[in-house]
């Protein structure tokens, strides 16, 4: 379902700017209908997050780093050698500076996206970031999922269907960064690689002490 006909879901408005707009359609131009649902899922249940808890927060922004926060994942955004958040963060801060964003917007919308996976630290900094964290958490881990109430959770899922979002969501993580796992080294994504190799080996970070050129 496309957002261009929806106002507002669950009770939360849906931007409906130029720049939330464009951040739409390249949503939808780069990434898959499974990434799309996902991302105005996260959108909303931050919004709810939000609501619930009484936070301010700029929804045009938090709009726009949830349409880019996986987009890092596809062929488009995706570097050789970077975090597959970075080049989310990357795309997601190249768009805006486009449009004239001033500078602390880029910044915040960067970090929004970049530390959206990073757990013990995005839920202590800005609202926007902590409340896309929280969005991402309920929607891949159902975390407060008992926040959520039955009649906003039908109505999101209905337009924004998960489609065996359980068994999908693991092997469309690994396809972003399957040529880059090295990038997993020290995130929750390495999890992914060990339950898509076999016998994956992690980068250790105690093997990179004792391993290092000192000689003591």
């Amino acid at each position: 379902m496309s957002l261009y006909n929806l106002k507002q879901i669950a009770g939360i408005a849906i931007p409906d700017s130029a720049i939330a707009k464009q951040a739409t359609e390249l949503l939808l131009e780069h990434g898959t209908e499974f990434i799309y649902n996902h991302s105005m899922r996260v959108f909303l249940f931050s919004s709810l997050n939000a609501k619930r808890k009484n936070l301010q927060h700029d929804t045009e922004l938090l709009y726009v780093a949830s349409a880019f926060h996986d987009l890092g994942l596809v062929p488009h955004y995706s570097s050789e050698d970077l975090r597959f958040e970075v080049d989310s963060a990357n795309a997601a801060r190249n768009f805006l500076k486009s449009h004239g964003v001033q500078k602390e917007k880029l910044q915040l919308v960067w970090d929004t996206i970049a530390l959206h996976t990073t757990i013990g630290i995005a839920e202590h900094k800005e609202n926007e970031v902590a409340l896309m964290y929280s969005g991402v958490g309920l929607d891949v881990m159902g975390e407060d999922y008992e926040h959520l109430s039955q009649e906003n959770r039908e109505e999101i899922v209905a337009a924004f269907p998960r489609t065996d979002f359980k068994k999908k969501i693991i092997p469309t993580f690994f396809s972003g960064f399957e040529h880059k796992t090295d990038t997993t080294f020290g995130n929750i994504k390495a999890d992914v690689c060990a339950f898509m190799i076999p016998n994956f080996k992690r980068k250790n970070f105690c093997d990179c002490i004792l391993h290092s050129p000192w000689s003591e």
